[in-house]
């Protein structure tokens, strides 16, 4: 596998202050690399830094020569305003567009196809005439990763995408991004859900600040920083 983006003593932060510090990793091709920690540890820092948003304030991030060609597709945190939100599902995903549309008033036959194409893949297409604020927790999720898929297909960044889904529509999620990544979409997900993605996962980064732990998922249960996100980690070793 190659890499898509390499961090090499990365440094990322604002002003004076540097919320995540010395992180060394590789997002390869193919990955479900998960991030988890406690709030303030510099999760959503380091998601600004991979987009491009921050740069790193010491050390080298590479990305790969296809990702700046392909683009990342990003699925933030949702509002309530979000939530709300007064659209069809088929203008939510064709929005993820907008990047390349440009200057163009209007969209173009093949990004409107591309909308389509990623809603039949996240099995929303019977909903592209329906309001997304009429949806329901998981629809509206399904909606924004085909809206991301349209922005780019390569490589999906989800900042913690189940927060407000219940507990049927969690499983469906992790249903769902396991399937795309096995065809070929590398995930990177921040998340407070543990438990679940030390079965779902490739790669594990636990950041409080400094990296704790970046390896696969079979050795983070056996950390010491494996074993107080998971209370012992017991249940979850039985499911390697």
């Amino acid at each position: 596998m190659s890499a898509l983006i390499t961090c090499s003593h990365v440094d990322f932060g604002y002003e004076n202050h540097d919320a995540v510090v010395d992180l060394t990793m590789e997002v390869e091709e193919g990955d479900y690399f998960c991030v988890v920690g406690v709030n303030g540890s510099g999760k959503s820092t380091l998601v600004k830094g991979l987009l491009g948003l921050l740069k790193p304030t010491k050390g080298t991030l590479a990305v790969s020569e296809e990702l700046k060609k392909t683009g990342i597709g990003y699925l933030p945190q949702q509002t309530a305003a979000q939530k709300d939100f007064p659209a069809t599902v088929n203008e939510v995903v064709l929005s993820g567009a907008l990047s390349r549309r440009g200057n163009r008033p209007f969209y173009s036959r093949r990004e409107k196809e591309m909308a389509l194409e990623a809603m039949e893949k996240l099995g929303i297409q019977d909903l592209k005439g329906r309001c997304y604020r009429e949806l329901s927790g998981g629809q509206q999720q399904r909606t924004l990763i085909a809206r991301a898929l349209c922005a780019a297909r390569k490589m999906l960044i989800l900042d913690e995408p189940i927060t407000g889904l219940d507990p049927s529509a969690i499983q469906d999620f992790y249903g769902l991004t396991r399937r795309l990544n096995q065809e070929g979409v590398t995930i990177f997900m921040v998340t407070h859900d543990v438990a679940n993605v030390v079965g779902q996962a490739t790669k594990i980064l636990h950041l409080r600040q400094r990296p704790l732990f970046f390896g696969t998922p079979q050795e983070y249960v056996s950390t010491p920083a494996g074993q107080e996100f998971l209370g012992g980690g017991r249940q979850t070793r039985k499911r390697f």
